[in-house]
């Protein structure tokens, strides 16, 4: 007796799903991802093990290197509204289109009468300029004091919050300019800051 064919069936699978899924988390990650900024100087962090992510809003950080104070502020209507701030206390008024440059820029290093040139440039040419840092001194023109004094109280305005602030010092920059540095931030009774470190390898 002759054995019936079995018809063979097609093994061809559906691949839409599958790639809709892989484009989803594709796009998930590209617009989750936060680009590394590159500061104005180069610096080595000393390392730690401990590990904690830097918060995203209400925070300032204070790059130190080369004998030089860096300052930057995180979110962009912090940054604007702090500048604000800083031009009516030094008797600066800024174009709607220097905030929005403010904005748009990460740590920089210049006193407030060279602000308005730095926010001129071209963003991509502000990262090439050699700066030379924020004033920190004993006397009243401590521009960084007020940096970041107007910083917490434009946080305070805007998401009614307490400033974080750290420091991401150069492990090779002289124990006096840290000083300096934490100094100015006791003066305004900014007791609690932390200090940013590369995460150190475990030992084997």
């Amino acid at each position: 007796m002759p054995r019936a064919k079995v018809k063979r069936k097609s093994t061809a699978i559906d691949m839409t799903a599958m790639c809709d899924v892989a484009f989803l988390l594709l796009t998930f990650f590209i617009l989750s991802a936060k680009p590394k900024t590159q500061d104005p100087i180069q610096t080595t962090v000393p390392a730690a093990t401990a590990e904690i992510a830097l918060p995203e809003s209400d925070f300032a950080m204070i790059l130190v290197g080369q004998g030089k104070a860096f300052y930057s502020i995180a979110g962009p209507e912090l940054k604007m509204e702090t500048l604000k701030l800083m031009g009516e206390k030094y008797g600066q008024t800024f174009t709607q289109e220097e905030l929005a440059a403010f904005a748009n820029t990460e740590s920089f290093g210049v006193p407030m009468n060279q602000l308005k040139q730095l926010l001129a440039l071209p963003a991509a040419e502000r990262s090439n300029v050699k700066q030379p840092g924020i004033p920190v001194d004993t006397t009243d023109n401590n521009e960084l004091f007020n940096w970041v004094r107007q910083t917490r109280i434009a946080d305070k305005a805007v998401a009614n919050a307490e400033l974080k602030v750290a420091i991401k010092g150069d492990s090779k920059e002289e124990y006096p300019t840290i000083a300096k540095i934490i100094k100015t931030l006791q003066k305004q009774q900014v007791n609690k800051f932390s200090l940013i470190t590369s995460l150190k390898s475990a030992q084997k």
